[in-house]
């Protein structure tokens, strides 16, 4: 049996695949490298392969449609929803973006490009442009006979615009089956309807659809202009992303990093932040360095030092985590910030007086020495009271400078601790063991 003909039931099995379960063809191609992906959805139609790729991770997305022709990749992408079309088109280079805009229609080019100018984590790109809308002018006949065409899953909330396309309101389908056939809309319109701005971000977007509670939202530009909708589980999803990306940013890695990003791109993401990660780790052994004497005379404080840093560390993690919480939610107004960092050292401060109880009557126990207990309490107590306002200060600030707040924030916060445990510790152990040698 030759090659070919061996190879043809694999495909008839896989073109069954795909029809059956998209999902799980899309996650079986995701196992293989982008050029073998490219070569077996190559062989099958593009109305077949078009809902795997709405499964697919975009930026794999993307290195597939690099290997297919220009015809089959601008056929793809314009048969895919276009909110997913965009979110592979980021992925790609200007030049093949150019390629597939050549080959589509001047209408998809202009909303594909309308789309790639909002930014992703903004209503605007996260909206469904697919929306059942109708001329102020119609009439509930006509109106219906809209609804019948559209696609069940797009019809949730009727929207109604007026010529040059601006939101006037929206009609219930309730009070439209109760109307007569030819009466006109206008006297069915609720005016005052909930919308969102395009450029709204995720966390406005979320307080929005938290406090309104409607299925989906209308999203409008500038000049009032219909242009998408939001629905609840695509707001859902973007918060959840949202979320996971400040947990990336926090450590310094990216938001918008996969676990399948190729390696080039995890390098150049994650190095810039583990360089600067390992400057404030020289930094913080400069610290120690200056207490080179101390240590050599009592070894127990090298033993020590872990613990000291350790609790400043999980101290300052925990206040960083409320206040990038509280910063996202929208909890924490610009009077409130005081009120933040007197409460978080507060509970530094109580906290800190217990550990270091703790603490000093265990190290009491072990070395038998009261003075080591009492500068491992004291430094104890120092460091957490510090940690906590750094945790709390670091997003604070960060966000004044108009950065992001969950931005390597943890870096940060983890080298005030370090730096502030060891001098404290070490310091207190310089002056006390001075006095009572």
């Amino acid at each position: 049996m030759t090659t070919e003909a061996a190879s043809k039931p694999i495909e008839t099995i896989f073109r069954t695949y795909i029809k059956t379960d998209p999902r799980g063809a899309a996650r079986a191609l995701e196992q293989l490298k982008s050029a073998e992906a490219a070569q077996i959805l190559a062989t099958h139609p593009v109305r077949l392969i078009i809902p795997v790729f709405e499964q697919l991770i975009p930026h794999f997305s993307a290195e597939i449609l690099d290997s297919l022709s220009p015809e089959i990749r601008s056929k793809i992408l314009g048969g895919l929803p276009k909110r997913q079309a965009v979110r592979i088109l980021r992925y790609m280079n200007e030049e093949s973006r150019q390629r597939v805009f050549s080959l589509l229609t001047e209408k998809e080019t202009k909303l594909l490009l309308q789309l790639l100018d909002y930014p992703p984590d903004t209503a605007g790109g996260i909206m469904d442009t697919q929306f059942v809308s109708v001329l102020l002018t119609a009439t509930v006949q006509q109106t219906v006979q809209i609804i019948r065409k559209a696609q069940r899953k797009v019809v949730g909330y009727v929207y109604v615009i007026d010529e040059e396309g601006k939101l006037v309101g929206v009609i219930s389908i309730r009070d439209l089956l109760l109307a007569k056939t030819h009466d006109l809309i206008e006297p069915l319109i609720h005016r005052d309807v909930r919308k969102v701005q395009a450029q709204n971000n995720r966390e406005e977007l979320a307080l929005i659809i938290q406090e309104s509670r409607f299925l989906a939202l209308p999203v409008v530009d500038d000049e009032d202009h219909l242009v998408g909708v939001v629905r609840h589980e695509q707001a859902v999803r973007a918060i959840q992303k949202d979320i996971l990306g400040d947990l990336s940013r926090m450590v310094g890695s990216d938001a918008e990093e996969h676990s399948l990003a190729p390696v080039s791109i995890v390098v150049k993401r994650r190095l810039p932040w583990l360089m600067v990660n390992l400057l404030t780790a020289f930094m913080a052994a400069a610290v120690v360095s200056l207490f080179e004497g101390i240590i050599a005379k009592v070894t127990a404080l090298a033993v020590l030092l872990p613990i000291v840093a350790g609790q400043g560390g999980n101290t300052g993690a925990q206040a960083l985590a409320i206040v990038i919480r509280g910063l996202a939610l929208r909890e924490i107004l610009p009077g409130m910030v005081l009120r933040v960092l007197y409460k978080e050292m507060v509970a530094g401060a109580f906290n800190g007086f217990i550990i270091a109880i703790v603490t000093a009557g265990a190290v009491l126990l072990w070395s038998q020495s009261w003075v080591l207990s009492l500068v491992i309490g004291l430094a104890m107590v120092v460091n957490m009271v510090a940690a906590a306002l750094a945790g709390a200060s670091i997003p604070l600030i960060l966000q004044k400078l108009g950065r992001d707040p969950a931005q390597s924030s943890s870096i940060f916060m983890t080298t005030v601790t370090d730096i502030v445990g060891f001098a404290t510790f070490l310091g207190f152990a310089m002056i006390f063991f001075s006095i009572f040698k």
